[in-house]
Formats: C-alpha cells, structure tokens, sequence
C-alpha cells in the first residue's frame, strides 16, 4: 500500500445522456488518493460531480473511464455488494418494519454471522453512537438524529473497509446537525475507518476531514487540509465558496521581488508573492479576496472608509455589510473585542483589513 494510498481513483470519467441526444460529462478525469483511516471530504456545489464519484467509489455507478483501486486492486468489476463499503444516506434508508436491533443485524444476517455474533456486535455498534435502550423501538418512533444514528450503527457493524457519506445531515436542524457530525467523527476516528464524505455544507467539510477536496464542474480544483484550503484558496472560486469571501478591485503598482504593492481605494497595500495566484505585472487590474473575519472596524482613521448599510447582531459576533470602493463587502466582528454600540445605517465607518489574509488572483 505505502505512499500509493488506501483507495484511488484514477483518470475516471462518467457520462450521460441527458436524453435528448447530447452527452453530459459529470465527472472529468478525476484522479484521487485516500490513505487508511484518512476522512476524505468531497465538497462543492450542486451538479459539481461529487455524488457521482461516489457512486462509483461505492459501485453503484460504473465509469467510462478510469480505475477505482482499493488495497492495490481494481475493483472495477466487483459488485457494489462485495465491496464492503456500506454508505449512509441522507433519507437514512432503514427498513419501517424493523427495530432499531433488526435494522442494524440486517447485514450481518445476509452475511449469515450466528445469532451470538450478531447479538454482541449489535451491542458494541450501539453503545459506540448511544443508541443503548432504544434497541426495540421501530425508526418511527425514532428522532431524525437517532435515526441517522441507526444508519451509522447499521454500517459500521460490517467492519467495512471503507464507510461512504452521502450527505448524511441535510434532513436534520443545525443544532442536530453538529452533534451528528461530531458523533461521526468520533467513531470514525475511534475505529480508525477510512471515510468518504460527500456535502456542500462547508461547515461541516472543515469541521469533519482530515483532507477536503473541492470539485467544480466534473473536475478536482484544489484538494488539502481544511486549514490549506481555508486560508490558501488557489482560485476565486474556492475563496468564495469555502469562506464566503469578499472580492475587491484592485491595480497592480508595482511588482518587487518578494511583494507586490496594488493599489486599493487610491491607497498602496503590500502583499506578499506567496499570496498571489500567479503571475502579475505592473498595471493589471486584479482581484483581491479576502474573508469576512479578517477584515472589522475601527475607532480610528485607517485611510479606508466605508459606508454602513446592515448591521446584525448573531450573539458571539456582528455581521456589518458595508459599501466600499463600489461595491458591498461583509464584516464578521467578534463580539468578544467589545459589542459594536451607536452605528447605524448610512454612517461612515473606519476599517481595517488583515493584509496576511487578502490573496490575489487575476481577473
């Protein structure tokens, strides 16, 4: 196995018919490498292709192209059923007529294991995502947390080589939601299961993985740690879509060896080359993007100014939205540095930006 990986996908591509003639290309050339016990985030918007790699990780999907590799060999033509790669949806999918018990031994059952195995299996999934009591009671009678609960218990008593996601908590409340998501982790991390993880909801990408890769139209556009790819986003669209960034004009001034000095608002800023996607020169007009938390007010003249347009108070922050140079950008202060007191709408405001967190891209 060694620095090969776990599981890998390589060069796959799927494709429709999207039943009027044309071929439709969901996923394009993805090449991925997970390591054992590594959680793998697939990320990104609806229609990005996520879900089909999936698929076809799990077999229920066959590519056109490529090879799915688990363990060193092609799996292609192994039946999604021999794969031992159960996945929990996000409908959770157990059967109505059986108990949370009878839910959870169904595969086991299939896979004829005696009653005592089963029985003590059962037990430990159980007790590991605290299900513990609840064992006879049917999914009606279930919360939608505990259900999700029973989908996990139901695919982790396999001992699967891997465990899929398909965005498990899109049907649960947000508070439901974190503790699900933290339930998951702690017995992925606790069993040391490779996972395959697919969501839009980025919160839970960087919360949950030990890497994210996000996807776009069929392809891979960037794939590393949550922190890489939080504060190192390689193109605008991970900036906008992994930290709500805000995008701001700007004109190169002058290009020095280890900064590049543009020109924001009519006033130079300094960043530095590592933050710069690509080559620039002199004179180009840029983007600059940076994220609503790196950027707050302030009580004194900064030589930037804006003007207030919505101010909301969300308890541990304030979310500003503030018009600036042409356009409207978002603030997150933290309430913790003092509760913003006596602004309101239309006044000008003073604000400070964290220039080690702008990155820069070409237009």
């Amino acid at each position: 196995m060694g620095s090969n990986g776990y599981l890998r996908l390589e060069h796959v591509t799927k494709q429709f018919h999207d039943g009027q003639g044309a071929v439709v290309t969901a996923v394009d050339d993805v090449s991925l490498t997970i390591r054992k016990g590594e959680f793998v985030t697939l990320l990104g918007p609806s229609g990005c292709g996520k879900t089909t790699t999936l698929r076809m990780v799990a077999g229920f999907e066959v590519q056109n192209e490529g090879d799915v590799i688990l363990d060193g060999k092609v799996i292609n033509d192994v039946p999604a059923f021999d794969r031992n790669m159960p996945m929990v949806f996000q409908s959770y999918a157990l059967f109505p007529h059986l108990t949370v018990f009878e839910n959870i031994a169904y595969g086991l059952k299939i896979k004829k294991f005696s009653k005592e195995v089963i029985r003590n299996d059962v037990a430990m999934a159980c007790q590991m995502v605290n299900l513990v009591g609840l064992e006879d009671r049917y999914p009606g009678e279930l919360s939608g947390g505990q259900q999700q609960r029973v989908a996990l218990a139901r695919a982790i008593v396999l001992k699967p080589d891997i465990i899929l996601f398909d965005e498990p908590l899109s049907n649960l409340d947000a508070k439901l939601r974190v503790q699900t998501r933290n339930e998951i982790k702690r017995v992925q991390q606790l069993l040391g299961i490779t996972a395959l993880y697919v969501t839009h909801d980025q919160s839970e990408a960087l919360s949950m993985s030990d890497k994210i890769v996000i996807m776009n139209r069929g392809k891979i556009v960037q794939a590393g740690s949550p922190v890489d790819i939080y504060n190192e986003p390689n193109s605008s669209f991970v900036a906008d879509f992994i930290g709500n960034a805000n995008f701001l004009d700007a004109v190169v001034e002058e290009v020095c060896e280890e900064t590049i000095i543009v020109s924001l608002q009519g006033k130079s800023i300094e960043i530095n080359v590592s933050q710069v996607d690509g080559k620039v020169f002199e004179g180009e007009e840029v983007i600059l993007s940076i994220k609503p938390e790196a950027i707050d007010l302030s009580d004194i003249p900064t030589g930037f100014q804006g003007r207030l347009d919505v101010s909301s108070f969300l308890g541990a922050s304030t979310e500003l939205t503030v018009e600036f140079d042409g356009t409207f950008i978002t603030i997150i202060h933290s309430n913790t540095n003092g509760i913003i007191h006596g602004m309101k709408m239309d006044d000008t405001v003073h604000i400070s930006f964290n220039l080690s967190f702008f990155r820069l891209y070409k237009k």
